[in-house]
């Protein structure tokens, strides 16, 4: 690679960002290297929703595409950084790996990203975890080559920040804090790329108005020090509410949408079952061939190069092969994933209410929800078959994090109000309002009318012991 003032300045054409450049100075030139590595161009075959196809039909954007825009954020935030610290106490080493701990935060993610983990959790698959892939990729790859060649150490200084629980410093911040570069893209490109119109943020805005301040740190309520990390200038109350709000509502609407979550299902139960047969050595049941990549990774999971085989592609083009497999029920999950035969949704949640009536008291709801989940958790355990005939989906989403023991108010909005910090929610009604979206439903994956009348009586029953009768 050609460094330095011989390197050509670069340009992307971005749909959120609209130009994203890299100059020829040595560092803009190692992150285009970077771009160019093998890991990082496989982002372009992982998809950033998933499934979420299945509903928003331009939801096809990439990690790829996400990682840039991430990039480019967090060029913005550190320039707003650098404006509050001042050129001569301003760490450009601390920087740049920061900018580039901003553009690798998601080189590990596998197939269909989070559904994939899910798979790999449930096997104890090392490298189906995508942090850990990240931190392979970085530390131990021609990714790493790249920047120690630029500067020794980097690669370690890009891994940490990325894998640290929690921001060390302001640069840090940059990558992971409640206004970090990540969700400030995918927040926006994903409700873009989805076509919801939901809540416009004001990012512009918002930027402009990110302060630096010293906050408590500590554990278990006990300050043990401070740390230097973004704070919102009392200007910028209102947008903050709609940045909150906007992140909150691609939830319900976008990431947990019944479609998507039940084609992450059936996602599931397929691969799961296709890495048990490898793994048991009946390939030739599976219907692939031993060279296919999910072969060679379901043989062989401890290996990266395997893993970094598999992307989203690999997985579409062997859905053919595997709807002609001799086992039975991974050809009749494939068909339902290739032709979208999706199984049916039913809304736990809903459906207790709408028994309980209006009236019922909150708390009695979530009582016989949570009685009808484990009815039919112990219903199914009690079936024992290999692909249950329900399946129970929860999922929960905190609108904001407040304050967290072992983290302290880095959690937190804070916002300058007369003359000191306060949370957010103190001077917001909106977001203090605001109350968990909480997913509870169950998916019957074939015309079975035997199970759905069970579920309709669980939830009958159930209703009835949560109000005492």
């Amino acid at each position: 690679m050609a460094l330095g003032p011989k390197g050509r300045p670069q340009r992307i054409r971005d749909p959120l960002h609209d130009l994203i450049e890299f100059d020829t100075s040595r560092f803009e030139q190692m992150l285009w290297h970077v771009i160019q590595s093998p890991p990082f161009q496989r982002l372009r075959r992982v998809r950033q929703l998933g499934f979420s196809e299945y509903v928003y039909p331009g939801a096809t954007h990439t990690r790829f595409a996400h990682s840039l825009g991430v990039l480019f954020n967090a060029r913005r935030l550190m320039r707003n950084v650098k404006r509050h610290i001042g050129s001569d106490n301003f760490d450009q080493f601390r920087s740049e790996a920061a900018l580039t701990a901003a553009l690798l935060h998601d080189v590990g993610h596998g197939p269909f990203s989070h559904s994939f983990e899910s798979i790999g959790k449930s096997l104890n698959l090392k490298y189906a975890k995508h942090e850990d892939v990240s931190d392979e990729i970085i530390r131990n790859t021609e990714v790493a080559e790249i920047l120690d060649n630029y500067t020794p150490g980097m690669s370690k200084q890009v891994a940490d920040i990325i894998g640290a629980k929690a921001p060390g410093d302001v640069y840090s911040s940059v990558v992971s804090s409640q206004f970090d570069a990540d969700r400030l893209d995918y927040m926006q490109r994903d409700r873009m790329m989805s076509g919801t119109q939901h809540s416009e943020i004001d990012l512009t805005w918002l930027i402009a108005n990110l302060e630096l301040d010293a906050v408590p740190f500590g554990v278990e309520e006990e300050k043990i020090g401070e740390i230097e990390t973004f704070v919102l200038s009392s200007k910028a109350i209102f947008a903050a509410e709609t940045y909150v709000v906007g992140l909150f509502q691609l939830y319900p609407t976008v990431y947990f949408h019944k479609a998507t979550r039940s084609a992450e299902k059936v996602f599931f139960f397929l691969f799961e079952r296709v890495f048990r047969l490898v793994q048991q050595g009946d390939v030739d049941l599976v219907g692939l061939s031993k060279a296919n990549p999910i072969v060679a990774f379901a043989e062989n999971p401890d290996s990266l190069q395997n893993a970094l085989r598999l992307d989203d592609s690999v997985i579409w083009g062997s859905l053919a092969e595997l709807c002609e497999s001799k086992d039975a029920l991974i050809a009749q999950l494939a068909v339902m994933l290739r032709e979208r035969r999706l199984p049916k949704a039913i809304d736990l949640r809903t459906a207790v209410s709408r028994e309980l009536g209006d009236e019922a008291p909150a708390e009695v709801i979530e009582k016989a929800v949570l009685l009808t989940r484990n009815s039919l958790n112990e219903w199914i355990d009690e079936q024992g078959a290999e692909l249950p005939s329900i399946w129970i989906d929860t999922a929960q989403r905190v609108p904001y994090k407040e304050f967290q023991e072992d983290i302290g108010p880095l959690n937190q909005i804070l916002i300058r109000h007369n003359g000191g910090l306060v949370d957010l929610k103190e001077v917001s009604p909106i977001v203090d309002s605001i109350r968990p979206f909480k997913l509870d439903r169950a998916y019957v994956p074939f015309q079975d009318d035997g199970t759905a009348k069970k579920i309709d009586e669980t939830i009958k029953q159930k209703a009835k012991e949560a109000k005492g009768e």
